[in-house]
């Protein structure tokens, strides 16, 4: 039975083989060869001025070597057919001389006709005399045919017989066979490409003429011509130098002109980036450099108005913003004394509420209660106005998070009781210390666990700490499983007064700037607030802080994603008036149809 194959991938493997030992070295190889190319694609990327000036280059290069191919092939086809026609117009001139000669030497037969010259001779001597006019162009070469049984016979013996050349060449092994059976078989001239090889074992390509034709005797000879190609090879090599000059000054010349091009057109590109990037560190004041009346010029002034408009409007928004806040700040401060005034006499009237009738006593609880809210968001819009104004300040202190937990979770308790919810925390076995402002953590704490509750409907509420393994950052994370936030709500809910729902009632009167301060308390700390949530699977708000103050955060000790986010699980709510999850449902339950899944916080 043959070899099973198995196929992995695109190649077929016999039963029992592995392909994977020579992925690891094809990847450190990868690795070892991706190194060194980086700079160099991430130059490519970022330098549109190489980009073209490569492109033009290799462009150019293209279009050389295809004129340069064109051009050589032309000129050398000329060269070879001026070739051919001359060889064929001396070769014929000399077969011409040839068959004279022969035809009026004197017959041996004939006693009156003269002195008689033998074959052999007489074809040294035609060989000479034809080859005396050519020295340098041609060569001439004699043969005898197959069809004269005794060829080239002189009285000076067999010592004679044989091929006759002039010059130095080897003629039985430059004339091809082909050609010589050629001859035999027909007796009008034949041309044919080959190379003559020299005693001393050289060659040089050569056009070679022959036709066959008879001695004085009447008999059967060939007699070639031998053209070399040595004049023509000089005159294609100085025609390809002269070609290959020309295309690296061109192709030089053209790269040249590209740069300088290019470099008109980029060079105001990148100053005009550059000004963009001083202009978004809040340089308002840079402006381009205007020269001429072309697009270049057109765009910097365009650029420039631009520039002058961002600078007018950024400058108009910031006064709006400066009388705002001063605004917001003296609104905030005038409104204390009258405020504390105000809070006095509902006091006052509070306290003798049992003397009122039940519409009047109703009416001062909800006075005292509305004052307070009032004065909260007071408080909170001056502390608002603070980090506005840049005149936040941090006391930052060594701190267990834990004890703020503790205090945070104690004073939550009569509202968890009230909403059926309970508190747990999770990771306080060990002490997480760190450095910061413990009035405003506690601050951010407190809010993310009354927002926990209120909308936690009935369900557990989970805080939880937590400390990076190389102590450079602490986390803390409220988890609850109420109503989640919808699609784009985890990014809008820091923003101030934003509701979810504005129709949605708060039975806790918060203020709707709760997230925005702790943000503002978070990033006064160099740390990060950030919230998740799905709807019906409840929603984590994590706070990431620097373990030392001023420190950089490389990231968090708590995932933002819990991790029973996707889990499905069936917990009860805990008792004390609050609402049965129900059996099979996951923890974060998912709204009822049509059930108002808005959040405020």
């Amino acid at each position: 039975m043959g070899t099973r194959l198995w196929r992995r991938g695109s190649r077929l493997l016999p039963e029992g083989a592995t392909s994977g030992r020579a992925q690891p070295a094809i990847r450190i190889f990868g690795r070892w060869a991706r190194g060194p190319l980086l700079p160099v694609l991430r130059l490519w990327r970022r330098n549109i001025q190489l980009r073209v000036v490569a492109t033009t280059l290799l462009m150019s290069v293209a279009v050389v070597l295809v004129l340069g191919i064109v051009v050589m092939g032309q000129v050398r086809n000329g060269l070879l057919e001026a070739k051919r026609q001359t060889a064929i117009s001396q070769a014929d001139g000399g077969f011409a001389v040839a068959e004279d000669l022969a035809a009026s030497a004197p017959d041996s037969s004939d006693p009156g006709a003269g002195q008689a010259v033998d074959p052999g001779s007489w074809i040294t001597g035609i060989v000479e005399q034809l080859a005396s006019g050519g020295q340098g162009v041609y060569s001439v070469v004699a043969l005898s045919s197959q069809l004269s049984s005794t060829p080239f016979v002189s009285e000076a013996g067999p010592a004679l017989r044989g091929p006759r050349a002039s010059a130095d060449i080897r003629p039985e092994e430059s004339i091809p066979a082909e050609l010589r059976q050629a001859l035999d078989r027909d007796p009008a001239t034949h041309r044919q490409y080959g190379t003559i090889v020299r005693p001393d074992g050289s060659s040089e390509a050569a056009l070679i003429v022959g036709r066959r034709l008879t001695d004085n005797e009447n008999g059967q000879y060939q007699l070639y011509y031998l053209f070399p190609f040595t004049q023509e090879e000089k005159s294609l090599s100085l025609v390809m130098g002269t070609i290959a000059t020309a295309g690296i000054f061109l192709v030089v010349l053209l790269g040249a002109i590209a740069w300088v091009v290019v470099r008109q057109v980029v060079t105001p590109v990148r100053m005009a980036a550059g000004i963009a990037e001083r202009l978004a560190a809040g340089r308002l004041m840079e402006r381009m450099k205007v020269s001429g009346e072309d697009d270049i010029a057109r765009l910097g002034e365009s650029f420039n108005k631009m520039a002058r408009n961002l600078q007018l409007k950024i400058s108009q928004l910031e006064e709006l913003s400066r009388m705002q806040r001063r605004f917001v700040s003296d609104v905030s401060h005038e409104l204390r004394t009258p405020l504390t005034t105000v809070r006095m006499a509902a006091e006052v009237i509070h306290e003798a509420r049992e003397e009122f009738d039940p519409v009047t006593a109703r009416s001062a609880e909800l006075l005292l209660g509305q004052v307070e809210r009032f004065e909260s968001l007071l408080a909170d819009l001056l502390e608002i106005s603070r980090f506005d104004a840049g005149a936040a300040s941090l006391e930052a202190d060594h701190s267990d998070l834990r004890d703020v937990v503790h205090r945070v979770v104690e004073g939550a308790e009569p509202l968890a009781e009230r909403k059926g919810s309970r508190l747990l925390v999770r990771g306080a076995e060990r002490p997480v210390v760190a450095e910061v402002d413990a009035r405003r953590i506690e601050r951010v704490l407190r809010n993310l666990v009354v927002n926990a509750i209120e909308h936690g409907e009935g369900r557990d509420v989970v805080v939880r700490l937590a400390e990076a393994e190389d102590g450079t950052a602490v986390a803390l994370a409220v988890r609850d499983y109420g109503i989640g936030l919808g699609e784009g709500e985890a990014e809008r809910v820091f923003n101030r007064f934003w509701r979810a729902d504005p129709a949605r009632a708060r039975t806790t009167g918060g203020t709707g700037l709760g997230l925005s301060i702790a943000i503002e308390d978070a990033r006064l700390h160099g740390g990060r607030l950030e919230a998740w949530g799905e709807p019906g699977r409840g929603a984590q708000f994590r706070l990431t802080l620097p373990k030392a103050a001023g420190g950089v955060l490389r990231g968090s000790p708590l995932p933002l994603e819990p991790a029973d986010a996707r889990r499905v699980a069936a917990i009860p709510a805990q008792g004390r008036g609050g609402t049965q999850a129900r059996a099979g449902a996951p923890a974060g339950r998912t709204a009822e149809p049509g059930e108002d899944s808005g959040r405020g916080r």
